[in-house]
């Protein structure tokens, strides 16, 4: 069977598939939903013998990447920086011709392919940024409270939990009683905010106390090789 390549141009709702013999004639090119059962069933009705197909890395090459894999397709993931320089060489850009100039480096080899991290990772990572978001829009809140509050001469001062935030708070508003119904969705949804970073600590923490590099790792929070401060 004579081995074919395709290369894809992937954008949110479609993408465009070129597929390319040995000697770089196109042999089919059209548009299909951006799916990996789609793509996969494309790729099969339209490019028996295919040796490898490649897409550039972006917001979908993951999903894509192992979606394809999973469906038997000898995918690739190559560099989007070093497809770029490629592409940008040709005289037309649009998403067809950059799919027939995918499908030409996935036949000449001429690329740099890179690692795709497993969906676990991307689940790690994602509970992660998660987490990181909440702090820094705790702080945002906090920041605002503390503001509004100074614009009418009352100091929350130094506060370390959120009991003595609520008995300082307290008090201020004994001073200034219209203030707390104004105030008072802030205050909810930073004590709400704080909850979540609460479970959301405690989550991450047993999940690095069962794995034994995390575990290892976590030993050394209390030497200099840490900044104390630093959310893990």
């Amino acid at each position: 069977m004579v081995e074919v390549y395709a290369g894809l141009d992937v954008s949110d709702k479609s993408t465009h598939v070129c597929i390319v013999d040995i000697q770089g004639g196109v042999l089919w090119a059209g548009a299909c939903a951006t799916d990996p059962d789609v793509i996969a069933r494309t790729l099969r009705t339209r490019a028996p013998g295919l040796a490898r197909v490649i897409l550039e890395t972006g917001a979908l090459s993951s999903f894509l990447y192992h979606g394809l894999t999973e469906r038997g397709l000898p995918v690739t993931c190559v560099c989007a920086r070093h497809a770029k320089g490629v592409l940008s060489a040709r005289v037309n850009k649009s998403d067809p011709h950059d799919a027939e100039g995918l499908a030409q480096m996935a036949r000449t080899g001429w690329f740099k392919a890179v690692r795709i991290k497993e969906e676990a990772t991307h689940m790690d990572r994602a509970r992660l940024k998660i987490r990181e978001q909440l702090i820094l829009s705790r702080q945002a809140m906090g920041g605002q409270l503390r503001g509004l509050l100074k614009l009418f001469g009352l100091r929350l001062g130094k506060v370390t939990t959120p009991g003595k935030r609520r008995e300082r708070l307290e008090a201020l508003f004994a001073q200034k009683p219209e203030l707390e119904p104004i105030l008072t969705p802030l205050i909810e949804s930073l004590e709400a905010i704080e909850a979540q970073i609460g479970r959301s600590s405690r989550q991450l923490a047993a999940q690095a106390a069962a794995d034994p590099v995390a575990a290892r790792l976590m030993t050394a929070a209390d030497s200099d090789v840490i900044a104390p401060g630093i959310p893990i």
